[in-house]
Formats: C-alpha cells, sequence, structure tokens
C-alpha cells in the first residue's frame, strides 16, 4: 500500500505541479474520511484537483455548479410521479441527484443560498439524504471536495462557523511559482486523465488502516493542550470544538500513514494543524465589513501562534 501511495503523490504532482504539500493534504483528508474546502481565486486548479483525485482512487465523480437559484431538490434529487394505464403503474419514484457520486465537486459553495448549503451539509453529516420522509444512503467512500470563493468577492454567502466546522480541513492552493508554472504552461497533455491506481475497495481497507495507526497517551495529551490553550485564551475568537480535536487525532494519523508510519509523532499532528484549525479559528468575514476587510484576522496566522504556544514535549 505504500508504493500505491506514493504512485498517488507521483500522479497528482505531475497534474497540479508544485502544490506538494497540499496535495499530500487532500489524500490525507480523503484517507481519514473527512469533507474538504478550497478556498481560492478562480481558476487556481480547484476543479482540476478533485478530478484528479477521483481518477487516480477510480470513484464515481459529479460536479454541482453552485449558484444563488440552486434549489436543494436540484442537489439531492426528487420523487418523480409515473402515472399509467393500472392503478399499480401509478407510483413515485426518486431520481436521484448529483449528490449520489463518491466524490462530489461542490463548486463556489458559498455562492448558494444558506437553505441549499445546509442542505450539502447534512448530508456530509449523516452520510445520507431524507426526501418525502424516505431516507436514501450516499455512496462508500462519498468524500466532498468544496470550493468557496474569496467572501469579499460579489454574490456570496459566507459559511457561518457552525458549518465550517464540518468540514474535515481547509486549504488554499494560491498561485504557482515562477518555474511550476512554466512547467504548466510546457505540459502537451494537461487534460488528459489520470490512470487509475487503486479502487474503492483498497481504499476503504486504507480508511481502516488509518484508524489502527497508534497514538499514544503523550500525543492525545498534546492535542488536548492545544485546544485547551484555544479555550482558556482571549486571543482566539473561535475556540477548538471537540470535533477540532477528533479531526486532529484522525488527522495526524492519515498523516503518518501517508508518510509510511504506523505511529504518530508531534510532527504529524504539526503537519496538519493549520489545515484542520484555521477555518475554525477565524472570525467569519461577513462579520466585518468591507472597508474592515483588509484587517480581517488571518485564520493561518492564528493557527500557527497557537501551534508555537504550546509545546509538545511539556508534561
Amino acid at each position: 500500500m505504500r508504493q500505491d501511495i506514493i504512485d498517488i503523490q507521483n500522479a497528482l504532482s505531475n497534474k497540479i505541479i508544485g502544490k506538494a504539500n497540499q496535495l499530500k493534504l487532500a489524500v490525507t483528508c480523503l484517507l481519514a474520511n473527512g469533507h474538504l474546502l478550497i478556498e481560492d481565486l478562480p481558476g487556481m486548479g480547484k476543479t482540476t484537483l478533485s478530478h484528479a483525485l477521483s481518477q487516480v482512487f477510480g470513484l464515481q465523480y459529479s460536479r454541482i455548479q453552485f449558484t444563488s437559484d440552486l434549489l436543494p431538490s436540484d442537489m439531492l434529487g426528487v420523487n418523480i410521479f409515473h402515472s399509467g394505464e393500472r392503478d399499480a403503474q401509478k407510483q413515485f419514484t426518486f431520481r436521484h441527484g448529483p449528490i449520489f457520486s463518491q466524490v462530489v465537486l461542490a463548486d463556489e459553495l458559498n455562492r448558494a443560498s444558506p437553505k441549499t448549503q445546509s442542505a450539502l451539509l447534512e448530508a456530509m453529516e449523516e452520510r445520507q439524504v431524507s426526501v418525502d420522509g424516505v431516507t436514501h444512503a450516499l455512496p462508500s467512500p462519498f468524500f466532498v471536495i468544496a470550493t468557496q470563493n474569496p467572501s469579499f468577492q460579489s454574490g456570496t454567502y459566507p459559511l457561518p462557523e457552525s458549518q465550517l466546522d464540518r468540514f474535515f480541513m481547509r486549504i488554499s492552493l494560491g498561485y504557482p511559482a515562477w518555474e511550476a508554472e512554466k512547467a504548466m504552461l510546457l505540459q502537451k497533455d494537461a487534460t488528459a486523465p489520470l490512470s487509475q491506481i487503486l479502487d474503492e475497495d483498497t481504499l476503504r481497507r486504507m480508511q481502516q488502516d488509518v484508524s489502527s495507526v497508534h497514538a499514544s497517551d503523550a500525543i492525545i495529551h498534546y492535542i488536548l493542550r492545544l485546544v485547551s490553550e484555544s479555550r482558556q485564551s482571549n486571543e482566539y475568537p473561535n475556540p477548538l470544538s471537540p470535533r477540532a480535536s477528533r479531526a486532529l487525532l484522525q488527522g495526524a494519523k492519515a498523516w503518518a500513514f501517508v508518510s509510511g508510519k504506523d505511529f504518530v509523532t508531534p510532527d504529524d499532528v504539526q503537519a496538519v494543524f493549520v489545515a484542520i484549525t484555521a477555518h475554525r479559528l477565524s472570525t467569519s468575514s461577513h462579520q466585518l465589513n468591507q472597508t474592515q476587510h483588509a484587517g480581517l484576522v488571518d485564520g493561518e496566522k492564528l493557527s500557527q501562534k497557537l501551534l508555537d504556544s504550546v509545546d509538545p514535549l511539556a508534561a
């Protein structure tokens, strides 16, 4: 399995050049059975990343373009009435929406109304949807990659903190370096699909193996000191929830697994800490007006400050 992980990272790196750390975080998020939020400007490769992940893992893929007029039923599905000559043929059948895929790209999530956002986030949390009182299970594995435009752009409905907390990780690809962008421009097969490396059964086994990675009491105490510091200090607008502490443990295990280890070290916790906590710690920009945006508290800086304030070797 270790060689498979290396092959996956190499294939993704050939597709999205110069973003090895972000790609490793995305794979870590999938193996941890979480959901990924990518916040970035348009054209940075968010859609390419989501499609590439589905290809190398051999997963069914769908893309939902979120707009202000998108309804929950457009995403979840709807019951359709069929009329026939006989009464037995007159019945409702459920037509599945695009959310019934193993990898779902929720493109520009914050352009949809809060009602539609909530419908997606409920499906992410429960791994099922209910339509007209009937529950429909979502596929397994089920991985949502949501993209979000910066909230200062027009036509956005910022995700509230309670919904941001449901995303396992948030990453940003950002602009490529000069040499990486040059290599991208010289690619001759940039649109060619990636070859499948794993199948869904192997992915499920890997997700189970991640939970078996050993985390000592010292690691768990380190995580507890980090989340406790966020709650006891007045420097963090939104202290970390128990969901965040569970995500830190599972994320550190997944990072260790991707790195070829069967135990967690403090370095693994530190590697995933900012991606898991930055969107949880920061104040959402809808609480500030446009003139204050330049002074918006940076979640990544808050996360790094919290990480630096706690000694991993302390008793």
